[in-house]
């Protein structure tokens, strides 16, 4: 004898069939809009990629150009964010889970913990230099020829 645990439930009722939808086309407009502030739909034929001397090189350029700066910038916030954070998260973790070591003395009277707190202000003006270091060498040189670049770009198309 089976028992059924939820006597006044009844039967679900099948499923109406599915409606017919025909197949649209992959070039119909699509039935509506997929930002509020997207032009309206135009089916316009693609246009070929020119060839030769206004084939898009100096825009490919450019965007490896741009592409090569932000990897210098990126660079250059790493290595001063990591050389000032990272004393920082030293002097932390060592007050954190090692107090016994910071209260040990280095000298008569001058414990580490103090030390290595004095020592935070150097290290953040070695991160700064640092920062300003890598700018110089890295960063400025690439952002000073995009711009003559695109100056250069800028006066070749007044002139068209």
């Amino acid at each position: 004898m089976t028992h059924d645990p939820f006597p006044h439930r009844t039967p679900p009722s099948p499923s109406p069939p599915p409606t017919y939808v025909p197949h649209q086309s992959p070039h119909a407009p699509p039935p509506y809009s997929p930002t509020p502030y997207a032009p309206p739909y135009s089916p316009t034929p693609y246009a070929p990629r020119p060839f030769g001397r206004h084939s898009g090189h100096r825009e490919h350029s450019d965007h490896c150009d741009m592409r090569a700066l932000r990897t210098a910038c990126r660079r250059q916030r790493r290595t001063a964010t990591f050389a000032a954070l990272g004393y920082f998260l030293l002097f932390l973790g060592l007050s954190a889970f090692s107090p016994s070591t910071l209260t040990g003395t280095v000298t008569d009277g001058l414990p580490l913990g103090l030390l290595l707190a004095l020592l935070q202000l150097p290290v953040t003006w070695l991160a700064i230099a640092l920062y300003e270091h890598t700018a110089r060498r890295g960063v400025d040189p690439l952002a000073d020829r995009i711009r003559k670049e695109s100056e250069v770009a800028a006066r070749r198309e007044a002139t068209r």
